[in-house]
């Protein structure tokens, strides 16, 4: 059999180099610095384990800031145990960088997603369609770890500082749910809607001055939305 040029190799071997390439950009054009973003966060979490480990079985909230800053978020629920190892400013592509970190040492008994709005505002011009994908190769890791763990997505929430913004999250929105209706042990939940006034603008008056994050009104929308939702003891 005659031997292959170098140049015809090099094109049967491109389509993997390809993928490889696209694979690795992400994390590169993310963690390009001398240490992980959001390393600190996570060692955190880390330090607090090894004084004292959760237990397992808890509902785990993993995620962005409006999880992070939910810091009173177990006596909204006082018949559900849950472990909160949200970080803010977090995006997609943290969560999956981290998830052998803050998801599967805990054996959860079902996790809580809230992500989804920093991959928009780190890049204005990212389509709504490589979010959706993101969160797609989040849920295929856990669900492909864990295969049993119920899994829940609140979806990004309407904030009246990242109005430009919210077109896009309607629609990664949209796909998330459609996505979701189709798997198992899987539920979206829409805090969206009820988070719009009747011109469908954003309620102020859930957000504190910066107009990004939720005041106590916010977190109490959530609470009764939520609430169905999660895994009790």
């Amino acid at each position: 059999m005659q031997e292959l040029n170098p140049f015809r190799k090099f094109l049967q071997l491109l389509p993997g180099m390809v993928l490889l390439i696209m694979a690795m950009v992400p994390a590169f054009c993310c963690f390009s610095q001398e240490k992980p973003a959001y390393y600190k966060e996570v060692m955190a979490f880390k330090h607090q384990d090894s004084l004292r480990f959760p237990a397992k079985g808890q509902v785990l909230f993993i995620g962005s800031s409006s999880f992070t800053n939910w810091k009173d978020v177990q006596e909204y629920f006082p018949g559900v145990s849950i472990l909160n190892r949200a970080f803010g400013g977090s995006s997609l592509i943290h969560l999956i960088y981290y998830q052998n970190v803050i998801i599967y040492p805990y054996q959860p008994a079902q996790i809580v997603i809230y992500c989804g709005e920093n991959d928009f505002a780190g890049d204005a011009r990212l389509p709504a369609d490589s979010v959706v994908y993101r969160f797609k190769k989040l849920f295929t890791d856990i669900r492909t770890r864990l295969p049993k763990v119920p899994i829940v997505y609140v979806c990004m929430k309407p904030s009246p500082a990242r109005k430009r913004m919210l077109a896009k999250y309607e629609v990664a929105n949209f796909e998330i749910r459609e996505y979701l209706r189709k798997q198992k042990k899987a539920r979206y939940v829409d805090v969206y809607e009820a988070m719009l006034l009747p011109d469908r603008s954003p309620n102020g008056a859930l957000f504190l001055s910066d107009s990004l994050h939720m005041n106590a009104s916010g977190y109490k929308l959530w609470q009764g939305i939520l609430k169905k939702s999660l895994k009790k003891k």
